[in-house]
């Protein structure tokens, strides 16, 4: 007899869910490490290890899409909109993040783990104050917009550096947690080797 659910999907995607209810904990402050993302091992992990590419994508996607409603409508009250402006760069650099995970983690171990993580969080830091300063973002030094130069640039690196560094630190930590968890589970569940 045929299972219908595979055992190693539906565990992947209680991971990934697990993920996206912490990143609303720590959005909304219930936790003493807001500001500690866990979206980068999210894309990672589904990047990882979803065999099918589309999995891969969609679900983290769709997770974060809906953690986002969440934020904005529950615990912001709608303060940004239905949906912040710029969501389509998020995204994208997230769909990256996970494709940096499929990528990256063909095998994973700790080495691996870590330099994706590294080079997701740099992606991740430069690609979004790049957005930034595009789209006219402001200095909060001077209160005025970033000037479209190189100092400008500049700015808008050294501004988002300190989250950059929270983003670091939450998806090396999550990572860990994650990847050795499913690693572990693998190991007392030989059939979550089997791929979906």
């Amino acid at each position: 007899m045929k299972q219908s659910i595979n055992p190693r999907f539906s565990t992947l995607l209680c991971f990934i869910l697990v993920l996206a209810l912490i990143r609303i904990i720590n959005v909304a402050q219930l936790s003493p490490v807001a500001n500690f993302t866990p979206l980068g091992a999210m894309g990672l992990f589904a990047g990882a290890y979803f065999s099918q590419r589309w999995k891969a994508f969609f679900f983290p996607l769709l997770t974060l899409f809906i953690s986002d409603i969440v934020i904005n409508n529950v615990i912001y009250g709608g303060k940004y909109g239905f949906i912040y402006g710029g969501w389509y760069w998020v995204y994208g650099i997230f769909a990256l993040i996970v494709l940096l995970g499929n990528v990256l983690l063909k095998k994973v171990n700790l080495k691996n783990v870590v330099v994706a993580g590294v080079v997701a969080v740099l992606t991740h830091w430069v690609l979004s104050d790049f957005t930034v300063w595009l789209g006219g973002g402001t200095d909060l030094r001077t209160q005025l917009p970033l000037s479209h130069d190189w100092a400008g640039l500049q700015q808008a690196l050294m501004q988002g550096f300190p989250f950059m560094r929270n983003f670091l630190a939450g998806t090396l930590a999550y990572s860990a947690l994650f990847f050795g968890g499913f690693e572990l589970l693998k190991m007392r569940f030989p059939q979550l080797s089997v791929t979906e």
